[in-house]
């Protein structure tokens, strides 16, 4: 283990974490307080075609580039994932990936479901945390209140986090995003867990809370 608390260890391999869920479900809300707990996990940086949001940054959230580019990567055998979504491409670039894990670093994939499958695929080893809302109603109302949409987008992720849903037991654990604060906390917790190597294996869902 590395001296101020870090998880590297010569000769260890590091662990690949993805986390993910449909969207407008607070994926990277959760992501930046775990990255803020835990500072030395090492978050992918997604490739993609569309355009910045407000207030997001070049090679901080997303490295941002032109169709031409990624279809370059992709011919290369650059990704270890990628997808056309709502016509938009986003992939998950691959060697920063295989030299982190090879150094012994962990690394943490924020994803979709359908991408999360291609991860788990190219590399077995990846262990699968699954968000989840609490209910489709919910997650309208977050994606609308996100305002970067219109009702017609909406409506195809709404869709498409139908089927996503479905998907849940093919991750290793779930945790509900009822409360941002105290979910964030528990994929602190499993994450720290794991590293630590005292979770076990199968699929747990983290018990939803009463208010």
């Amino acid at each position: 283990m590395t001296n101020g608390g870090g998880y590297q260890q010569s000769g260890r391999r590091g662990k690949l974490i993805v986390l993910a869920g449909p969207s407008g479900v607070g994926k990277g809300a959760i992501v930046a307080r775990l990255l803020a707990a835990l500072p030395d996990l090492e978050l992918s940086i997604s490739a993609t075609t569309r355009g910045p949001r407000p207030r997001e940054d070049e090679g901080r959230h997303y490295h941002f580039v032109d169709r031409g580019k990624f279809d370059e990567m992709v011919e290369a055998g650059g990704f270890l994932e990628w997808a056309d979504i709502f016509g938009e491409r986003y992939g998950t670039p691959r060697k920063p990936i295989d030299r982190a894990l090879a150094e012994g670093r962990d690394v943490l994939v924020e994803i979709d479901v359908q991408g999360a499958r291609q991860v788990k695929a190219a590399e077995p080893r990846a262990f699968m945390v699954f968000i989840t809302p609490p209910s489709l109603q919910e997650l309208e109302r977050r994606l609308r209140t996100r305002g970067s949409e219109t009702d017609q987008q909406i409506r195809g992720r709404l869709a498409k986090a139908s089927d996503e849903l479905a998907a849940e037991p093919e991750f290793d654990v779930t945790v509900v995003n009822d409360d941002l604060e105290v979910a964030a906390r528990e994929v602190v917790e499993i994450v720290d867990a794991l590293r630590r190597r005292t979770i076990n294996g199968g699929h747990t869902r983290v018990k939803e809370r009463k208010h």
